[in-house]
């Protein structure tokens, strides 16, 4: 084991913006967490054991042995299938902003769909390592890993959580695409994707709400539209250094529960431009090591994993970020090390770490 292999970079980076991001959770929920707890550290508290047990995670993931991930990559995806099932079930799942996708374990919940990310990237990585020359086919490579992401992202539809849906499937679209799969494959997946997105945008009016205000927030002020602009209204008096750490007026009970998907809008209005610049740094830097070390590993799987991770972690960011400032409707999806969560941050902390691990070897 070469111990100058090992990505301290990454490592830094990683424990920098989680720091950070307990800190913003704490700027952004303070207010609204005195007054519905008398405790404005609940939040944070809550986030800084995560955090700890996150850092456990992570060094033990950078040690394990990769290998057995690769042995047991069907029982984690059986066991990964198993919880989704159980969370659709009323008395087992716990119901939150109107998805059941929770299993509520004291005040504390825990969210099965971000480590079903894990489990399938894990499981396609190595399908992807043992079908290399399938790949080129479509029936014999693509049709069998397409069909068991297909499962997953209707149970996750099921709950409904289409934020992580989208996350799961354009990470794992994206590893499959570097597989060498024929492009003209992936323009049909396009548009059979956009139909689906059309079909399930139809079924459920509150998709198509979250559309209409992203078109024109203002069409529902008060409603649908409401989050979006608040965000805009956050972000837009930040200028170029913000009104500075704690300043923030739109957590004032303007922008709801701030400090979980739209943090972001809370970082901008403090720290400005130059938040905004420095949190995407850091992103763009995490990702790079992380593909550095995808590229630099002459084993398949490894490989194939080290990328998923990257892709995994740096796709969701993006969405969160283009959702924060109007690019792209509500999805619901985090912030990863910044936002309130425990399950994405845990899950965030394990993906690091595995790819330090793969870093080392």
């Amino acid at each position: 084991m070469d111990k100058k292999k090992f990505d301290y970079v990454l490592l830094i980076a990683v424990i920098i913006i989680s720091v950070f991001g307990i800190t913003m959770i704490y700027s952004a929920s303070s207010i609204w967490a005195e007054f519905k707890f008398h405790d404005a550290l609940k939040y944070v508290k809550h986030q800084s054991l995560f955090f700890i047990v996150g850092i456990v995670i992570l060094l033990i993931s950078s040690k394990m042995d990769i290998e057995f991930l690769k042995k047991k990559a069907n029982l984690i995806l059986g066991v990964c299938l198993i919880l989704l099932i159980l969370v659709l079930i009323p008395g087992i799942g716990s119901v939150r902003n109107g998805s059941r996708s929770w299993f509520g374990i004291g005040g504390l919940g825990i969210q099965p769909s971000e480590f079903a990310k894990i489990g399938l990237i894990i499981y396609t990585a190595k399908y992807l390592s043992r079908n290399q020359k399938n790949m080129k086919d479509i029936k014999k490579g693509a049709l069998p890993i397409f069909l068991v992401i297909g499962v997953f992202f209707l149970l996750i539809m099921l709950e409904p959580d289409f934020g992580t849906a989208m996350v799961i499937t354009l990470t794992l679209i994206c590893l499959i695409f570097i597989s060498g799969l024929k492009i003209s494959f992936f323009v049909k997946l396009g548009l059979l994707g956009i139909l689906g997105i059309v079909g399930l945008i139809i079924a459920a009016p509150y998709r198509m709400a979250r559309i209409i205000s992203f078109l024109n927030p203002w069409s529902d002020p008060l409603g649908s539209g409401y989050q979006i602009i608040q965000s805009l209204y956050a972000i837009g008096p930040g200028g170029l250094l913000g009104q500075g750490f704690m300043n923030s007026r739109q957590k004032h009970f303007y922008l709801p529960e701030p400090q979980t998907d739209f943090i972001f809008s809370i970082i901008s209005e403090e720290f400005g431009f130059m938040g905004v610049i420095i949190v995407c740094s850091f992103f763009f830097l995490i990702f790079y090591r992380m593909l550095k070390v995808a590229m630099s590993s002459n084993d398949l799987f490894k490989k194939y994993l080290a990328f998923g991770l990257a892709f995994g972690i740096f796709i969701q960011a993006g969405l969160n970020l283009a959702v924060v400032v109007g690019l792209i409707p509500v999805t619901g999806v985090t912030l990863p090390f910044f936002s309130y969560g425990g399950s994405s941050l845990l899950v965030s902390m394990l993906s690091v770490g595995l790819v330090l691990n793969i870093s080392r070897r």
